[in-house]
């Protein structure tokens, strides 16, 4: 093992500062609009203390922000020896951490733009004890030449613990970021990335961030005159009114197009060594690397636009780290694929799971269950509306026949399979999706029964599995009660 210290790349300094305050910017930002920008740099000015004062703070954050990067930049080391990757930083508290190669479970790499002006690498070290969401280490900015053989050091030293070391594994010590041997499994085609982006659910992502930002706003829009105009107005210009609401629809629709085709690029997923190897990005590369023991379940789930038009996305439930994907860990395995090349593409990956069960379905006399406790809260909206917009409000009664079709149509999807140890369930709320769980993934299984559906003999049944902080549930409601007993006996067997 090679006890030569390695250090981070000096652009990791400008990056742990430009983190830093980016984080500053926003929270400057607000404070400047909700001042109604009175802010003044004249001495004999009422307004230059206050400004003095807010911007002089600002500027000793920022300054804070750009020596935290330097000093961790500086104090910041890392090496193998004894089989493990050891690092150290700190200024005034020095901190150590030394991590077996054998107990690392993957290296996820990350190329932002700084990154890849200068052909280097994030590389995020995740083990199965990975606590927070957050991984066991991270280099900030190295050379990808550094993450190779970060990379060739944890084999290293995998094969002699498994006694498996020869020169034809010695031979194939090629660059990571090649990745020529891993043979690829799916590639997401220009096509599928613009039909993922047309149909991406991102619009509320967008909206629900302009909804969080407007409060901040509130001190200096008049948002009470503003909402009497518009309903005056609303009155007679019920059409313009419309237009407004479409045409911002259709802009948060393009700026979740834009976003999609940014995240998505380039998508890629492979396999390698009992590993899932994604890579995807344009701006921002991503690598992200998933043991196959570590997937504790697996969702096919079908949106109506897709399923109609036979496509799909794969969605994979992982205990421990993601590589930074999110809050959850929730991975998409397959953003966008036809359902036929979805089930083909899987049966290679995991040959022991059923991927073409034989369901089980809701019965007909459960049907009922699924519409009629919305009418709870259909009927004060449609009163409401009704009274306040009439006439226009009676078009509310359409929510009656919608609500019923949606719940036929949750009926016909409701529907469990058992197979040795595996057990499957379908189910919707819109989408359609299909949960593939093994028996030995399963933390818990529970059944709810209401007195009503207790006349009827029927049951809803929930499977739980290990999935970020609260776990994924799956749910199928309203099945015979002997069906959801059965599950329940299967498990507890």
């Amino acid at each position: 093992m090679s006890k030569a210290v390695n250090r981070l790349h000096p652009v990791s300094a400008v990056i742990s500062s430009a983190k830093a305050l980016k984080s500053m910017i926003f929270p400057l930002i607000v404070i400047i609009i909700t001042n109604g920008f009175n802010f003044s740099f004249n001495f004999h000015s009422d307004n230059f203390w206050r400004t003095v004062f807010l911007f002089g703070i600002w500027g000793v954050g920022a300054i804070l922000a750009l020596v935290s990067g330097i000093v961790k930049w500086r104090t910041f080391v890392y090496w193998f020896e004894d089989g493990e990757l050891r690092v150290k930083y700190g200024l005034f508290v020095k901190k150590k951490r030394y991590i077996p190669f054998e107990r690392i479970q993957s290296l996820n790499y990350n190329e932002g733009i700084f990154h890849r002006l200068f052909g280097l690498v994030k590389v995020q070290v995740e083990t199965a004890g990975s606590k927070d969401r957050k991984p066991e280490v991270e280099l900030t900015a190295i050379r990808k030449e550094a993450a190779d053989a970060i990379e060739l050091e944890m084999r290293h030293t995998k094969n002699k613990a498994n006694e498996q070391m020869n020169d034809d594994q010695m031979s194939n010590e090629q660059s990571l970021t090649e990745e020529v041997l891993a043979p690829m499994i799916y590639h997401m085609s220009i096509r599928d990335l613009l039909i993922l982006a047309i149909t991406s659910g991102g619009i509320g992502v967008v909206l629900s961030g302009v909804a969080a930002f407007i409060p901040q706003l509130s001190d200096i829009i008049p948002y009470e005159e503003i909402f009497n105009e518009l309903a005056d107005f609303a009155k007679i210009g019920a059409f313009l009114v419309a237009l407004i609401v479409i045409f911002s629809l259709i802009v948060a629709w393009f700026v979740s197009f834009i976003i999609t085709l940014i995240n998505y690029y380039d998508y890629t997923v492979r396999t390698e060594d009992e590993k899932l190897i994604i890579t995807k990005g344009l701006l921002e590369k991503k690598r992200i690397t998933l043991p196959l023991n570590r997937i504790q379940a697996i969702r096919i789930v079908e949106n109506p636009l897709r399923q109609l038009f036979g496509f799909a996305t794969v969605v994979v439930e992982s205990a421990g780290g993601n590589g930074g994907e999110g809050n959850d860990k929730k991975i998409a395995l397959f953003p966008l694929i036809q359902k036929q090349d979805c089930l083909e593409t899987l049966e290679q990956i995991f040959p022991d799971v059923n991927w073409r069960p034989e369901l089980i379905y809701s019965p007909n006399r459960a049907r009922p269950f699924f519409y009629r406790i919305d009418f709870i809260w259909l009927v004060p909206i449609i009163g409401a509306c009704s009274y306040y917009f009439y006439p226009y409000g009676l078009l509310s009664l359409l929510l009656i026949p919608l609500t019923i079709l949606i719940g036929i149509w949750q009926h016909k999807t409701a529907a469990y399979m058992i197979d040795g140890k595996q057990l499957t369930m379908q189910y919707r709320v819109f989408s359609r999706i299909t949960f593939f769980m093994e028996k030995k993934r399963i933390q818990s299984i529970g059944t709810t029964q209401t007195y009503f559906q207790k006349r009827k003999n029927v049951m809803s049944v929930k499977a739980t599995v290990m999935s970020g902080m609260t776990g994924m549930t799956g749910n199928v409601r309203n099945l015979e009660q002997q069906d959801a007993e059965t599950i329940v006996s299967w498990y507890e067997h």
